[in-house]
């Protein structure tokens, strides 16, 4: 297996490619996150609310079983769903994750940023999982910046990633440096852009130059900026060729030309609460 780059945050090497597994139902998750751990990926990337926890805690278990990984070299993370955000409610379902896994999951995310009930029990409730050792580490998923940083306020312990939506058609430049000063990370959900990436002439032509798909350029892209790369498939020839990314590096002029394939209208999730606004990138 090729040694993979990591990002170290607060002393936690993360695998800076995994594999997701958002709208894989049970029975694929499971398969999938098998041949992801055969394949090499060591960062598997679930949630509550895909109601896959159960199956992508069978995935590792068969990885395991067939000798291809051992449960300390893998980076496991979920999320906690909006409507758990109450203490109690957030404790529970933090329990019937680590349960439905199988698994004491490395790091708990808060799904998204939700007004009520407060930032303040949330984010204590949060660390309260971490103490009674139901997650290694606690973070964020699409948090802006100035939440981002309200949250990292009110954690005791320190918040190692916040995971968001981020490809060539988007511009992070912003939070990516609030990750930076406040000592945490980014992670891309659709890191692909739901597969649009593929017919893009500008990556095109860098993949040729490279030998990759526009595919491979985009998560080789992401993964030399540090950031987290969760790319999901249901077919193990995408996965294989998701993970052939170590063997090349983009130049700084094509890092560029990369980033300048940014729109103001290149968001392609948007379910945030309307009582946040993402960071304006073209103030």
């Amino acid at each position: 297996m090729t040694d993979q780059p990591a990002i170290t945050v607060d002393g936690h090497a993360i695998p800076l490619l995994g594999f997701g597994t958002w709208n894989l139902t049970p029975e694929v998750a499971r398969t999938m996150v098998a041949e992801a751990l055969r394949i090499g990926y060591r960062h598997i990337d679930t949630a509550w609310i895909y109601r896959n926890e159960a199956a992508v805690g069978d995935g590792i278990r068969d990885a395991i079983a067939a000798g291809h990984v051992a449960r300390d070299d893998i980076w496991l993370t979920t999320k906690i769903w909006v409507a758990h955000f109450d203490r109690d409610g957030l404790l529970a379902q933090a329990r019937e994750s680590a349960a439905s896994l199988g698994f004491t999951p490395d790091l708990l995310l808060l799904h998204w940023p939700k007004k009520e009930p407060t930032f303040a029990e949330t984010l204590g409730a949060l660390n309260e999982a971490k103490d009674q050792g139901l997650t290694r580490t606690i973070g964020l998923s699409n948090f802006p910046s100035a939440e981002f940083r309200e949250a990292q306020a009110l954690s005791k312990a320190k918040l190692v990633t916040n995971q968001v939506e981020y490809h060539p058609w988007l511009k992070l430049s912003k939070l990516i440096e609030t990750a930076k000063a406040l000592g945490s990370s980014i992670t891309a959900w659709s890191p692909l852009a739901q597969g649009a990436v593929a017919d893009d002439p500008t990556l095109t032509e860098i993949g040729k130059a490279h030998g990759k798909t526009p595919g491979q350029v985009t998560l080789r892209w992401l993964i030399q900026q540090n950031v987290i790369a969760i790319p999901r498939t249901s077919k193990v020839h995408r996965a294989e060729e998701n993970f052939d990314i170590f063997d090349f590096r983009l130049s700084e002029e094509e890092m560029d030309r990369i980033h300048a394939l940014a729109r103001p209208d290149g968001r392609l999730g948007d379910w945030i609460d309307p009582a946040f606004k993402w960071d304006d990138e073209w103030a």
